[in-house]
């Protein structure tokens, strides 16, 4: 981190190599063609002027090869970028199955990290090198917007949803993070550090940290504080739909459309249960809105992901 002053941050993940590379790939056509347009109408201008004030300027027919060229030339450079952009646009938000999942809530003005195993961290964020890493975030106040530029990723994030991003670390070190969207007086104080490190320091710092129980078995407990479980019992008539291998499928819902359940629509069947009805029930289940902290959503929702493997 403390390097001295650079023109860019340290290229230090799986994207910021790829990322760069298009934009200095069109940082490089807009100056060639901004360099070619100028000297040609400099050109021009010199040597088509006019010299005397009888002169008549010859009339040049058009040329249609000359039109499809340049014409030709400017379409499939614009294609070719737009293909490659699209395609590393798609890369960077769709983050593979096997990622490694963390929670990240913000709130003015720090970051709240809750990794899967149990550990907290406030504005730190520790990840092994090499490890495939998802992020679910969101705020319990304003937008925010979640940025790690030697990783070239950026997320906002938004109050009353879940957004997700991913990245792959590929230098072990420590590397800035920073809120990129004004959040109030303290905005330029809410920052932090990912902290990027071996697998088997990872492990250790892991088991070096403060003792605590994984996530989902804070998010049970948290269940059954809310007495979920009185609902949505895994058995026949239960109130509401079982939950147990319930999460990542389709579910079809009373007015004939169909949602897949992921950590957006738990969030909203907790806080506006109303807004999607499940297909064979009726809407008796009560709004937790004000009840209910987005870290303890985020615990009662890796309870349920846990249920989707087989537990009850």
């Amino acid at each position: 981190m403390n390097q001295g002053f650079k023109f860019f941050p340290d290229q230090a993940s799986k994207f910021a190599v790829e990322v760069d590379t298009l934009y200095f790939v069109m940082l490089g056509l807009a100056v060639f063609f901004a360099l070619l347009i100028f000297s040609l109408i400099y050109i021009f201008a010199v040597r088509y002027r006019r010299r005397s004030e009888d002169e008549v300027p010859q009339q040049i027919p058009g040329m249609l090869k000359l039109e499809l060229l340049w014409s030709g030339i400017p379409f499939v450079l614009v294609m070719g970028i737009f293909w490659w952009g699209a395609t590393l646009y798609f890369d960077v938000f769709k983050p593979p199955k096997d990622a490694m999942e963390i929670y990240v809530v913000g709130k003015q003005w720090m970051w709240y990290v809750q990794h899967p195993t149990g550990q907290r961290e406030i504005n730190e964020l520790h990840v092994p090198v090499g490890q495939p890493v998802k992020l679910t975030m969101t705020t319990e106040d304003v937008i925010h917007s979640f940025f790690i530029p030697a990783f070239r990723v950026k997320k906002d994030v938004v109050p009353g949803r879940y957004t997700t991003m991913w990245f792959e670390a590929t230098k072990t070190g420590k590397y800035h993070l920073f809120c990129a969207e004004y959040c109030g007086t303290e905005h330029s104080g809410m920052r932090g550090t990912v902290v990027v490190m071996d697998p088997p320091e990872y492990q250790d710092w892991l088991s070096g940290g403060a003792a605590t129980e994984p996530l989902e078995v804070v998010g049970e407990r948290k269940f059954q504080h809310y007495a979920c479980q009185t609902c949505h019992a895994n058995v026949a008539g239960a109130r509401g739909p079982t939950l147990v291998g319930l999460f990542g499928k389709t579910v079809t819902l009373e007015d004939g459309s169909t949602v897949v359940v992921n950590e957006e629509y738990i969030r909203e069947s907790v806080l506006n249960p109303n807004a999607k009805i499940a297909k064979g029930y009726k809407p008796v289940m009560p709004t937790f809105k004000g009840q209910v902290t987005e870290v303890e959503l985020l615990q009662i929702t890796a309870y349920i992901k846990s249920l989707a493997a087989g537990g009850n």
